[in-house]
Formats: structure tokens, C-alpha cells, sequence
């Protein structure tokens, strides 16, 4: 017996499934193009709800039990899909360091990226994960997932109070920040020997550029601030604080309209290595 999506694609012209399909597309993705921080606040939902922290909590749940593979953005995979630069930046940090590994995982969620590259951490003499989130984050972290191996912290003094960190990871999460540049210039005075940053969208007219972010509402009903950042000024405060480029790589999500999402390994270069 038919369904209804079968009979209406049996009748409807093809061009009108077009046509209906790039309108549901248009509405989710970047928008607009706002002068300051405030202005995109008042036009979009935030990140600071404690109803997304919930969604991320029970998808993560099932990946730590072992039900599902792989979790990100609160979405569920069966697959484990690696970013391959990001591991082997990973890897490259911890080889510089006999095989110990010791991350700042800033904006790291419940642990996605930890659990992500699980299979390969494992097998490291030694690793320290360390997340800064939010205090609703921390919170659900430390009850759920804390361990001897990953931590939650809601700022960066008090897990650098802990112990020496050498990595300084920040995924997705840069363009979240009012302030992202001056929130770098902070976070690199803790002299980290690695920065690795991925999944960040950096504007094709290398100008900064405010955004809004609508998320589809098959994740999660939301939307943010985002920056489209300028890669040559974050390029040169990373230069100015003594980090070289080991590469820079596109990543998951690719080009789309006015900007492409890349990451990068830098590396803090020591007299002695």
C-alpha cells in the first residue's frame, strides 16, 4: 500500500520537490550578516540551555555503554567518523612526549572528542583529558563521566591549578566565543606546546563576520552567534606568541556560503628540540 510521500512524489513535478526542499535547507545554516555580538544575541536562542546539555547527556550515555558508536552535536552515528588530522595531531603531541598525553579539551562538551578517538588514547602510556564547559556541563560530567582519565573544569585556572597540560585543543567552539581572540590571547599565556583547532569556519573574505546559526530542528530547536573568523589575524596572534604551523587541513564540513570550515596543528618550538 502507498504512503503518502510516495503518492504526492508520483504526482508532484519533480521541479516542486526541488524548489520545496531548498526552502527547508535555506532556514537552517548561517544567516545574515550583524555588526556587533549583541545584535546577533537578540537574534538567536544561545547555547546555554540546559535542555541541549540533557540531549548531549543521554546520546553520550549510550555511546560510554557501548550502544552506539559514536555521538556529536547530540546526533548518534554507528560509525565512529575520525578527523583524521585532528588524531594525528593528537598522536604527533603525544610521540614529542614518550607517549603521555595531556589535553585541554576547551568547550569539549561531555567528552565527545575523548570518546571519538577512544579506540586510539587507549593505547598511550599515559592520558589526561581535561574539559572546560560550562558550569551546567561540568555538572552533568563530573557526575556521569568523570573518571581518572577525564576531567571537568569550568575554567581554565582551575584545571591548570591540577597539572601541566601540553595540548590545547579547541573544536567547534572558537566562533562561539564573544570574544575569540582575546579568549586565545588568554588561553596561550598557559604556554601549551600544541594547539590543535578544528572545525572552525573562517571567512572567505578573510574579514571577521557575525553570523546566526539556526539549527535544524531534527538535532535540536536552537540557534547561536557565530563568527565567520579572519584565519590570517588568527594566524598571525598564533605567530606572535611563538607557535609555528605543522599543517592546516579542511575539515568535515567543508566550503559553504562565504566560508570554509579547517583546522590546524601548531606547535610551540622549544631551544631544546
Amino acid at each position: 500500500m502507498f504512503n503518502v510521500k510516495v503518492i504526492l512524489r508520483l504526482v508532484v513535478p519533480p521541479i516542486f520537490i526541488k524548489i520545496v526542499n531548498y526552502w527547508r535547507r535555506s532556514k537552517y545554516g548561517w544567516h545574515g550578516n550583524y555588526k556587533n555580538w549583541q545584535e546577533v544575541k537578540d537574534a538567536s536562542t544561545g547555547y546555554d540551555d540546559i535542555k541541549i546539555a540533557n540531549l548531549v547527556k543521554d546520546s553520550l550515555l549510550k555511546v560510554k555503554k557501548g550502544e552506539v558508536a559514536y555521538e556529536r552535536d547530540s546526533v548518534l552515528f554507528d560509525e565512529i567518523e575520525y578527523s583524521w588530522p585532528l588524531l594525528a595531531g593528537l598522536m604527533y603531541a603525544s610521540a614529542k612526549f614518550q607517549g603521555s598525553l595531556s589535553v585541554v579539551d576547551f568547550g569539549g562538551s561531555l567528552g565527545s572528542s575523548y570518546y571519538q578517538n577512544k579506540k586510539f588514547l587507549d593505547r598511550l602510556d599515559s592520558v589526561l583529558w581535561n574539559i572546560i564547559e560550562q558550569e551546567h556541563f561540568v555538572k552533568i560530567g563530573k557526575e556521569l563521566f568523570e573518571h581518572d582519565n577525564l576531567r571537568f573544569f569550568r575554567d581554565i585556572e582551575s584545571c591548570k591549578l591540577k597539572t601541566m597540560h601540553n595540548v590545547l585543543l579547541l573544536s567547534s567552539v572558537i566562533q562561539y566565543i564573544e570574544q575569540p581572540y582575546s579568549l586565545i590571547d588568554k588561553l596561550l599565556t598557559y604556554s601549551f606546546r600544541f594547539i590543535i583547532i578544528d572545525r572552525t569556519p573562517f571567512s572567505l573574505s578573510q574579514q571577521d563576520e557575525i553570523k546566526v546559526q539556526v539549527v535544524p530542528p531534527s538535532i535540536y530547536k536552537a540557534s547561536y552567534p557565530c563568527w565567520f573568523l579572519s584565519e590570517i589575524k588568527l594566524n598571525k596572534l598564533l605567530s606572535n606568541h611563538g607557535y609555528v604551523l605543522v599543517e592546516s587541513f579542511i575539515s568535515e564540513e567543508g566550503y559553504i556560503k562565504d566560508a570554509v570550515f579547517k583546522g590546524a596543528i601548531w606547535e610551540k618550538i622549544c631551544e631544546n628540540t
